[in-house]
């Protein structure tokens, strides 16, 4: 496939590297010229427009941080208008499912296509992706996914992969929330952080959370990696239920918890 591709940075670098060995022509909007002769050295078409990054291309993915990213390449940007007749743009930035839509109404043919896992799991093509919108639209891109992610998620129409991320984060930050309950609750029983977090992980009560808190050292270590990241999609699903009248219900109190775990942001 032709592909453009926007945002090569933490996940977006190793998602370029699985295209090009894949087989596909990749050209990579990037501003810095370190940037461009590192994505030369991997495969890619370094260039230094967003029109540039569109010519041509079968689909554009999109990887930047946050909504207001997302915004800024595609509807005050130049991205959205360059597309060709018959592109889809694939955004896997998590955020507001209303942003999406927003695209699609200014024309574009777009899938939402956010992502659960880290960098790792792009090395080895074992991302998960949440893909939203039309059948033909996800078919059309699912061959560049695919270099990178398995599975690859239908989950519904537009908007719908960005919803189903946002309440798999919320859920994971409650479970973080409570673990740290529990961490706690061990620490007054006399249990050290872990040793608990290593039992745990063998008994009913295993999971990706204490799994991951246990890899990195603790929970409260893993919220600092992962805490600007979960501020960021905590703040769009409050946003996002809070306009649509909808409760986080039971899993507040939990959500709470994390909060207070979750670093200051300057």
């Amino acid at each position: 496939m032709e592909l453009g591709f926007v945002g090569a940075g933490r996940m977006g670098r190793p998602m370029v590297r699985r295209l090009v060995e894949a087989g596909h022509r990749v050209r990579v909007y990037a501003r810095d010229a370190g940037a461009r002769t590192s994505l030369a050295r991997d495969g890619a078409e370094p260039v230094t427009s967003l029109t540039a990054a569109a010519r041509g291309a079968d689909a554009v993915l999109l990887c930047v941080l946050t909504d207001a990213q997302v915004r800024e390449v595609c509807i005050d940007g130049a991205l959205v208008p360059a597309l060709p007749d018959g592109s889809v743009l694939a955004v896997h930035t998590t955020g507001d499912p209303r942003t999406v839509r927003a695209l699609a109404d200014r024309g574009a043919d777009v899938v939402d296509v956010p992502v659960s896992g880290g960098p790792h799991d792009v090395e080895t093509g074992r991302l998960t992706v949440f893909a939203g919108g039309e059948e033909q639209a996800v078919t059309r891109v699912r061959p560049a996914l695919s270099a990178y992610a398995d599975p690859v998620l239908h989950v519904g129409a537009l908007g719908a992969g960005q919803s189903v991320k946002l309440v798999n984060n919320t859920l994971f930050a409650a479970q973080l929330g409570l673990l740290a309950q529990a961490v706690r609750l061990g620490r007054g029983l006399g249990i050290e952080e872990s040793v608990l977090l290593e039992a745990l992980a063998q008994g009913s009560a295993a999971g990706n959370a204490s799994a991951a808190s246990a890899a990195r050292g603790g929970v409260a270590a893993l919220v600092a990696g992962a805490g600007p990241f979960l501020r960021k999609d905590l703040a769009v699903a409050t946003d996002l239920t809070g306009a649509l009248g909808l409760s986080l219900g039971p899993l507040e109190p939990a959500v709470r918890s994390l909060r207070e775990l979750l670093p200051e942001v300057d």
